[in-house]
């Protein structure tokens, strides 16, 4: 029997539980692109933000806040439209992503 255990655990510590979701992936799949710009720099829309660079964090919130509603005025109703193709381990990922961009 401790035998057994013994090969359980290893092979658990061998085995990541999660791999890292692809930030930059889930910003094309998730139609982020559509609106800010296969390189989150050049927006359609003027008053469209511009995301590369942006603080990880910050972007976080932003899109927690514009998904839960606690963000709500004029300038998220295209945002919410989308957010529910989001959860919360890919709006992380993809606020990292943004993050890195030049």
């Amino acid at each position: 029997m401790k035998f057994v255990m013994t090969l359980i655990a290893a092979a658990l510590v061998a085995t990541p539980a999660f791999a890292a979701l692809d930030g930059a992936k889930l910003f094309a799949e998730k139609t982020c692109n559509a609106c800010h710009g296969a390189k989150a720099d050049k927006p359609l829309m003027p008053n469209y933000p511009k995301l590369a660079g942006q603080n990880a964090a910050y972007a976080e919130q932003q899109m927690k806040d514009i998904k839960s509603g606690a963000r709500n005025n004029g300038q998220t109703a295209a945002m919410k439209g989308v957010m529910h193709l989001v959860n919360d381990e890919e709006i992380k990922a993809i606020s990292e992503y943004l993050s890195k961009l030049k």
